[in-house]
């Protein structure tokens, strides 16, 4: 398998987005879930290609592009910018179903309420971990690698823009990821005190926030 890890490009976008749906289900698929198929990317891929395209990778192979690791080195000012930047015209094309009970959304409902209403950080992650990434491989580049070099790529370019501290938000059902990120030194970070989430939050190269 030829791997070629460059710098991601505009032309990138839409396969950007086509890969995050194909792996947003646990790491599998979710384009049986959606209806539009931008929704995942909106969230986690695309923000950082407009307006961190500095720390936005790509991978690719034969095949074409096969993966991507984006992120920032600072979580609480891209919170403040998404704010500023990147909500408000998204917020302006899908409504707030705020109204809908919890377990009648459908997966673009909860999509569009986190858009709505976006998840910040907490302050002890980005106390101790103040740079945050997202990494998604096509299953064709999963199991070989690829995933540890692209990590070291984005954390050698995440070191000249800011500490080289990272965390990740694994979805607690997502095992697998859980288990990969654990095998690149990433620790599970601890909830003393917190009810038990969604997420799980885990970090490396840094010190516990408080």
């Amino acid at each position: 398998m030829v791997l070629n890890i460059r710098p991601a490009a505009p032309a990138d976008l839409d396969v950007c987005y086509e890969i995050s749906l194909a792996t947003g289900f646990e790491g599998c698929d979710a384009s049986h879930l959606y209806a539009d198929r931008r929704l995942m990317g909106h969230i986690y891929v695309a923000p950082y290609l407009f307006l961190a395209p500095m720390l936005a990778f790509v991978v690719g192979d034969r095949g074409g592009v096969a993966g991507f690791a984006v992120g920032t080195a600072d979580t609480v000012a891209w919170e403040a910018r998404l704010e500023r930047e990147w909500w408000p015209p998204l917020r302006a094309r899908y409504a707030d179903p705020s109204s809908i009970p919890t377990d009648l959304r459908t997966a673009d409902q909860r999509r569009a309420f986190m858009i709505h209403h976006p998840m910040r950080t907490p302050p002890r992650v980005v106390g101790g971990f103040p740079a945050h990434l997202h990494m998604n491989l096509l299953p064709r580049a999963q199991r070989r690698g690829v995933g540890a070099r692209l990590l070291d790529v984005w954390l050698e370019a995440v070191e000249a823009h800011g500490p080289r501290a990272a965390h990740v938000g694994v979805n607690r059902a997502n095992t697998g990821a859980r288990r990969v990120w654990a095998a690149q030194a990433f620790v599970e970070l601890a909830d003393e005190g917190q009810p038990e989430g969604r997420t799980i939050w885990m970090g490396r190269g840094g010190t516990a926030g408080n």
